[in-house]
């Protein structure tokens, strides 16, 4: 699933009229990494969820067949949060764990690697260095792969990971936001996570946006 319902408040005046997911750097829309990333890794069904200006991307993207996957839409109308909209979208999801993407990041990270879940764990976890404008980070990681919410040195969430839908099962339907889930899991000692050292950019500012243009501009070179 990659999540794309968001407003983008802080893109503005971008996304006034561009959902965020289709603001372009390196010429392709910004959905369009992680949607060609996942294919690259196998996986052939990705569900989106679509709010703000949602209509266009279905518009722009339609069923996927152009980028080699099947594309299915969670239209939400008023966004959920992140927890809000995966617990709308589980009759699309299925009953395995399932890949979650962020709509809005890039990355060279190499989806083939993405951890499994074992036992009775809910969510595995990808993690990066803590970029300038989130230096205290999210969660530890330890030397045995399991994450810790109170424990020093933090990583920053790369929002990229594997969950069970048992982790939204028990959500009532509307705007929930997923930090607790995860915290709740890692409390219970359910919660593994990975460290990727490669590149990662969250493009939360048009700013952002600027410098992945430019990185990605030199990289085709």
């Amino acid at each position: 699933m990659i999540l794309a319902a968001g407003y983008g408040k802080r893109m503005r005046p971008l996304t006034d009229r561009t959902p965020k997911p289709l603001l372009e750097a390196g010429g392709r829309p910004l959905i369009q990494y992680p949607i060609e990333a996942l294919r690259d890794a196998g996986v052939r069904d990705i569900v989106i969820n679509t709010g703000w200006l949602g209509e266009q991307l279905p518009a722009r993207l339609g069923d996927g067949s152009e980028l080699g996957v099947r594309l299915h839409w969670s239209h939400e109308g008023t966004p959920l949060e992140t927890a809000g909209g995966i617990r709308r979208a589980l009759p699309l999801l299925g009953e395995a764990p399932f890949i979650l993407v962020n709509g809005d990041i890039w990355t060279d990270y190499d989806f083939r690697r993405l951890g499994e879940l074992a036992g009775d764990d809910r969510a595995h976890l990808v993690l990066v260095d803590n970029p300038a404008h989130h230096p205290d980070g999210d969660f530890h990681l330890t030397e045995h792969g399991r994450l810790g919410d109170n424990a020093a040195p933090r990583l920053t969430y790369a929002g990229i990971a594997r969950l069970h839908p048992a982790l939204f099962r028990d959500l009532d339907d509307g705007e929930r936001p997923l930090a607790p889930l995860l915290r709740a899991a890692i409390a219970a000692d359910r919660a593994t996570g990975e460290h990727h050292a490669g590149h990662w950019w969250d493009i939360g500012t048009p700013e952002r946006l600027a410098e992945l243009d430019r990185f990605l501009a030199h990289r085709r070179r």
